[in-house]
């Protein structure tokens, strides 16, 4: 009859010897130059989760400028529909400055109240001042104003006449 052997102790290896070859006191692997040794996990241990990423100043900034540009864009384009070169035969216009070289008119319903004048004709090309009144004339008899716009690459004569409700 065998006894079992003590408890803690392995039957099979060599007296003063370590279980697996490893000699008593020292790591499985050698340790490489220039790096710590770490100590293992416990089994069953959780790894902790990795840190949480802040959202950076930089990208705040980044996606603010962003929405400016955007919203730049948004209202040059809303308000880009209202002016004279969207214009065409019968809208009504209104004259945003009293400045008589550049009079800034837009485009507005002809019942609002803002409703100055009516487009009677609109005709694309480069135009002098003479000229316009008489590309008018004959293209709307009764015109009373001209405008032209030129330098955008758009040039454009608008006849024009006083609007009555």
């Amino acid at each position: 009859m065998t006894t079992p052997p003590p408890q803690g102790q392995n039957p099979f290896a060599q007296q003063g010897q370590q279980p697996y070859g490893q000699p008593q006191g020292q790591a499985p692997y050698p340790q490489q130059p220039g790096f710590p040794q770490q100590p293992a996990a416990p089994y069953g241990a959780v790894p902790p989760a990795p840190p949480s990423r802040k959202v950076s100043f930089k990208l705040i900034k980044t996606i603010v400028i962003v929405l400016v540009v955007i919203g730049a864009g948004i209202a040059a384009f809303i308000s880009s529909r209202d002016d004279a070169n969207t214009a065409a035969i019968g809208d009504c216009m209104h004259r945003g400055s009293t400045n008589d070289n550049d009079p800034d008119l837009e485009v507005v319903e002809c019942s609002s109240s803002k409703a100055q004048y009516v487009v009677l004709a609109k005709v694309k090309g480069d135009f002098s001042q003479v000229s316009a009144e008489t590309k008018c004339a004959a293209e709307a008899k009764d015109f009373q104003y001209t405008y032209t716009e030129t330098g955008d690459g758009s040039n454009f004569l608008l006849c024009l006449k006083d609007y009555s409700k």
